[in-house]
């Protein structure tokens, strides 16, 4: 994609940040009430609600820069070039060979700035099926965890928000179901590609058994193709930095942030004498600034929101984890909890695209230099044109299996229920690479995984990565599963809706000429990682000798610590995780303040 060629206005500079700090040695204090590690997508939702009390001080400690001023971070349609591995944006992450994907490693992306994913991610606003929560309930043995009860939270959370454009959106959502007072902006998209769009509603009409049309993803029933969401609002990102660290909330006394401070551990262990099971206490977090080492003492909490990634990462190298493997590295077990770090479900997509005639695709902007410009050009003057989304996904579909499909024999169905998806198909008109010429695609992802990885240390060096195993397609159900997704893909392609004018022309992979084996194949070699990692820090019942949190995000068998971020997630909804890791966020602080009342 070519560097935009203008200079971006001088206004982006001008939101003066003075809480967020910069230079450690400029901290007030490093006694706290709250420490919170990670100033991420749930982070951020943590320490604004917990500082609405202003009797309770909090830090924030966030290894990566500030998000101020970053123009990819910005403007949706640059969201490739502050996420990609490489940026000084990014942990540049990479995963071990993964067998069930030909052995392909692949480059895990997670933001490394203030907001997390929530700064760098494509901005997907999608929530799940009812069936996923109240699976999260069952599992916890927790009604709060429940559809009906964590609704309230996609309410607080939210602000609908007019797109870009100001196009008359009746009949793309349901307002119903929507919040319109919180900190995070979501709207449709603000730019039309009215030529393919058109063609993905007919198809909804003229396919209406396999593909209905669905006014709003975002209700709990997500099923049927629908407008896509996203956390854009007046043609920017809408992150966990710029909704809930405003200048007005960024300036309450009684919250600092401290930006290039990378945690390594928990320290200061003690065990309590007062209680009869004697629980484990840390008192404080060891982070890197620059070469030193520093500690931040929380007097009531610890809360970990580093994802689901650096989560787990901290605890194995504070002795919280399996002590096989502890020992192996030689790190003392504080705290015997096999399960950190395990059970990581992601998932799978893979797509087809073809050739089309038309030059109404996203290649008309990337691939002609003066278009671009112009295109940046109109953002940079009025927040408008297509730099106001992402790379276009106009819309969305959430399928199922067919009920009676011969993968069920294999593994029992791995969904949550009879109205949650195990595929999404994202629709764009572009394609998956740079190729001359216009294209479409349809992304297809396997969204009910049956198959299981890992996040484990690779050495006793706290800043060391750590090792990545997504146990990408290592069920063999998983990898069938998504070639049948592939089909459903190509038989929306065969809707009239594109084939009545010669709009569609050839596919960029002659996919249904495949044999079955060849499909699935073929599938191995040609996915990849939705970004969409949790579990390793997963929510079991209280008192259950797996998991490690309670129900309340408390870490099993320690006092004053506790997980608020994707990690608690115990399987992977059917759904990209921005909105859930919110909501989780969102309830966690409640939870928080439920206990310090």
């Amino acid at each position: 994609m070519f560097a935009p060629a203008l200079t971006i206005l001088a206004f982006f500079g001008t939101l003066g940040f003075c809480k967020v700090y910069e230079n450690v040695a400029d901290l007030p204090s490093l006694q706290y009430d709250f420490v919170i590690v990670g100033g991420g997508t749930a982070g951020n939702v943590v320490a604004s609600r917990l500082t609405e009390d202003s009797s309770v001080s909090v830090l924030v400690l966030e290894a990566g820069p500030s998000n101020q001023g970053v123009l990819a971070a910005q403007v949706p349609f640059l969201s490739i070039e502050v996420s990609d591995t490489g940026t000084p944006y990014s942990w540049n992450y990479t995963t071990t060979p993964q067998t069930g994907a030909d052995g392909h490693v692949f480059d895990y992306l997670r933001g490394y700035l203030l907001g997390g994913c929530s700064s760098h991610n494509g901005m997907a606003y999608t929530r799940g099926a009812e069936a996923d929560f109240d699976r999260y309930a069952n599992l916890t043995g927790d009604e709060g965890w429940s559809w009906n009860q964590i609704f309230p939270y996609f309410l607080k959370n939210e602000k609908w928000t007019a797109p870009a454009d100001n196009h008359n959106t009746q009949g793309q959502y349901n307002p119903a179901v929507h919040g319109t007072d919180g900190p995070i902006s979501v709207s449709v998209s603000g730019f039309s590609w009215s030529e393919f769009e058109q063609r993905v509603i007919q198809t909804t009409k003229e396919l209406p058994d396999d593909f209905p049309f669905n006014l709003d993803m975002n209700s709990g029933k997500p099923l049927g193709i629908g407008w896509f969401q996203y956390t854009i609002g007046h043609g920017e990102r809408s992150s966990s930095a710029t909704g809930y660290l405003t200048p007005e909330i960024i300036q309450r006394p009684n919250l600092d942030v401290l930006l290039h401070a990378q945690v390594s551990k928990l320290v200061n262990v003690t065990q309590s004498r007062a209680l009869p099971i004697e629980p484990i206490t840390f008192q404080g977090v060891q982070f890197r600034y620059g070469t030193s080492l520093f500690v931040a003492k929380a007097s009531k909490e610890i809360i970990l929101s580093a994802g689901a990634i650096g989560t787990p990462q901290i605890l194995l190298n504070s002795g919280i984890g399996d002590r096989t493997a502890l020992n192996a590295l030689g790190i003392p077990t504080v705290l015997n909890l096999p399960s950190v770090g395990k059970n990581v479900s992601e998932h799978a997509y893979s797509g087809v695209s073809w050739a089309v005639n038309s030059n109404q695709t996203v290649e008309s902007i990337t691939q002609n230099i003066t278009r671009y410009n112009e295109a940046f050009a109109e953002w940079n003057r009025s927040h408008t044109g297509p730099f106001v989304d992402p790379s276009a996904g106009t819309h969305a579909g959430w399928l199922r299996l067919n009920a009676s499909s011969p993968l069920f024999k294999i593994h029992p169905d791995p969904s949550p229920g009879p109205d949650a998806p195990h595929f999404e198909m994202l629709l764009q008109p572009s394609a998956f690479a740079g190729t001359p010429g216009h294209f479409i695609s349809f992304t297809m992802a396997m969204v009910s995984p049956v198959s299981r990885g890992s996040v484990t240390l690779s050495s006793n060096d706290p800043f060391a990565a750590p090792l990545i195993d997504l146990g990408f397609l290592s069920s063999e159900f998983d990898a069938l599963a998504l070639a049948e997704g592939i089909k459903l893909a190509l038989k929306f392609a065969s809707a009239p809706a594109w084939n009545h004018d010669g709009y569609l022309g050839a596919p960029t992979v002659d996919i249904a000429a495949m044999t079955p084996a060849e499909l699935t194949a073929h599938v191995r070699a040609n996915s990849g990682p939705g970004y969409h990692i949790v579990g390793t820090a997963g929510m079991s019942p209280r008192g259950a000798q797996y998991g490690v949190v309670d129900p309340d995000l408390k870490v099993k068998g320690i006092a004053g610590l506790r997980v608020i971020d994707a990690s608690v997630v115990p399987i992977v909804p059917g759904a990209h995780t921005q909105a859930v890791t919110y909501v989780v966020a969102e309830r966690g602080a409640d939870l928080v303040k439920q206990t310090w009342n």
